[in-house]
């Protein structure tokens, strides 16, 4: 299995390699359509604004091998923040259309009062529990 780390610019890549190679999952940052035709699984990150990580993905010419790789083959896929805005139809926070593989809007959070003392966004790693078989997982040990 392939797992791909997608680097269009807009991501702290070197973290999320770290982070898996710290779990003993092999990856491998790429960033070009040939390179895609590889995936198994695609880690698809983003650090920024919308606009910005739409129009990375459309400089580097990644939208449509992504969208083939990912709706049309079948291939799972983890976005990381902003990559997994970008996945959404579009975000209150742009004006670009996303990629729109979710039936759904990007939307601020909107916090009531006895929760204004959280930092948002939240930043920082967190733990997952797969509470089912998932094929993005599939293989992992679990974490130490």
């Amino acid at each position: 299995m392939t797992l791909l780390i997608i680097d269009c610019g807009i991501g702290n890549i070197g973290s999320i390699a770290n982070m898996l190679n710290r779990l003993g999952v092999a990856a491998e940052v790429v960033g070009t359509r040939q390179e895609l035709r590889r995936a198994s699984r695609i880690v698809l990150p983003g650090v920024g604004s919308f606009n910005n990580g739409m129009r990375a993905l459309h400089d580097r010419d990644l939208v449509e091998p992504l969208t083939e790789r990912v709706l049309g083959d079948g291939v799972p896929v983890l976005g990381i923040c902003l990559g997994l805005e970008l996945m959404t139809r579009a975000s209150e926070e742009g004006s670009t259309a996303g990629l729109g593989w979710l039936a759904a809007d990007t939307r601020r959070f909107c916090l009531p009062p006895e929760a204004a003392r959280l930092k948002v966004p939240h930043m920082g790693w967190n733990e997952i529990v797969c509470t089912a078989p998932a094929l993005l997982t599939a293989g992992f040990a679990p974490a130490e």
